[in-house]
């Protein structure tokens, strides 16, 4: 047994600087991703595909459905995390999540009210992907310091990364077998055993102290927190801005798809597609990159790197808003952005009081995220509807891609200014 966990000690330490105490948190940490992000990506394809069904011109209208719905859950989030232990409460969040699976899978599998499960299920999948992914991260920054987060969040966020890749692999593989339902029941077992893997980090490793006490406090806490504090409103308006960004992307990538093809199936392989490439690309850059160019770069260029693509993805689309493009977009910005923006922004998150980590982390990953789609959303069919075409869309967002990437720089050099504090401080 010995030898076995020196020669796996060995091998992670060829791909990530993780030292012998680290290696266990580390492996349940990427497996607990692996699981969460497969799971999604099951149903992502799914989501986008009842998206275009629901219609190209209603999806302002599911953005902000599921802004009201972020908002009304996160109080109930917050009040989970003031009463209960986080042993208690992540699992707890979990099982709800595969309870709401199994309930979509018998309106599915049964064809009640199609259209209407379909817009609520595109609201639904948007809640689920953003809560679970949020309470992995807020996890994360609780068990790892931030010299730690450097150095091995690349590592975990590869986790979610080979499970972004598995997902759409699943779905391409098993969705003419199965059926599209059946879906749901595979990604409620993969959400089951991510809350095995976030028990074995709880009790079974040398970093993690198990907490059994609560945080306290009120459930709108965090929302008081981000107010109050200018280093947390730098992240959320970080967030805020890569949401807008993204939403116009999306509403750019979900037009020109529709009038490439009227086929549904075709338009889910698309989207598959593109998730696949998307899990290939992070993957490699995660295991062989992430760390290193975060520990050379900084946690502010690597922030930055994401506007950068944005921008120069943008000047394409403005000369040549094609079905290509899109797709290349698409996948460079999302490889960039799970592969080193991401981690990258989750570091921002260890420097920071432990409620913080999950009350005020939640109102930012949830609340101004879904609040700045809705947003992003509106905006796009309103600069539509005055007649203004995909290119002069994709124009006027650059200089907002600009101002991202100096905030990105300034989030870093804070960052490292609460880190030298925290180091030297008893």
């Amino acid at each position: 047994m010995a030898d076995s966990e020196s020669v796996l000690q060995r091998g992670v330490a060829r791909v990530v600087a993780a030292r012998p105490g680290e290696i266990r948190a580390l492996l349940w940490s990427f497996a607990y991703f692996f699981c969460l992000l497969a799971g999604y990506y099951v149903l992502r394809p799914l989501r986008d595909e009842m998206g275009v069904a629901g219609g190209v011109r209603n999806l302002q209208w599911l953005f902000t459905a599921t802004f009201f719905t972020m908002l009304a859950a996160v109080p109930l989030y917050g009040a989970l995390v003031a009463r209960l232990p986080r042993r208690r409460f992540i699992p707890i969040v979990y099982h709800f999540f595969a309870a709401n699976l199994a309930i979509f899978w018998f309106l599915l599998a049964f064809d009640t009210e199609k259209l209407i499960v379909a817009r609520v299920f595109f609201i639904w999948v948007s809640v689920f992907n953003l809560f679970v992914v949020s309470v992995f991260w807020s996890f994360m920054a609780d068990l790892f310091s931030a010299e730690q987060g450097k150095r091995l969040f690349g590592f975990i966020a590869a986790g979610g990364s080979a499970g972004a890749l598995a997902g759409p692999a699943l779905t391409v593989g098993l969705a003419e077998v199965l059926g599209p339902a059946n879906l749901l029941i595979l990604a409620a077992l993969l959400l089951e055993i991510a809350v095995f893997c976030a028990s074995r980090l709880e009790f079974g490793n040398s970093i993690a102290e198990s907490r059994t006490t609560t945080l306290g406090g009120n459930p709108f806490a965090g929302f008081g927190m981000l107010l109050g504090s200018p280093y947390l409103a730098g992240i959320a308006l970080w967030v805020a801005l890569l949401s807008v960004a993204g939403t116009f992307l999306y509403f750019q990538q979900a037009s020109i798809v529709a009038a490439a093809s009227d086929d549904p199936a075709v338009r889910t392989r698309i989207f598959a597609t593109v998730d696949l490439a998307v899990g290939l690309l992070t993957l490699a850059v995660q295991l062989f990159a992430t760390g290193r160019l975060m520990a050379r770069l900084g946690v502010g260029a690597a922030a930055a790197l994401l506007p950068l693509v944005f921008a120069a993805g943008f000047a394409v689309l403005a000369v040549s808003p094609v079905l290509a493009a899109v797709i290349a977009f698409q996948a460079i910005q999302r490889t960039a952005n799970f592969a080193i923006s991401n981690p990258a922004r989750e570091v921002l998150f260890t420097v920071l009081a432990r409620e913080e980590k999950y009350k005020a982390k939640n109102v930012v990953d949830l609340v101004v995220f879904r609040g700045s789609d809705a947003a992003g959303g509106w905006l796009f069919a309103g600069l539509r509807t005055l007649g203004m075409e995909l290119q002069a869309i994709a124009l006027a967002a650059i200089p907002a891609m600009a101002a991202w990437l100096a905030l990105a720089l300034a989030l870093g050099r804070a960052q490292e200014r609460r880190a030298a504090r925290s180091a030297i401080e008893p």
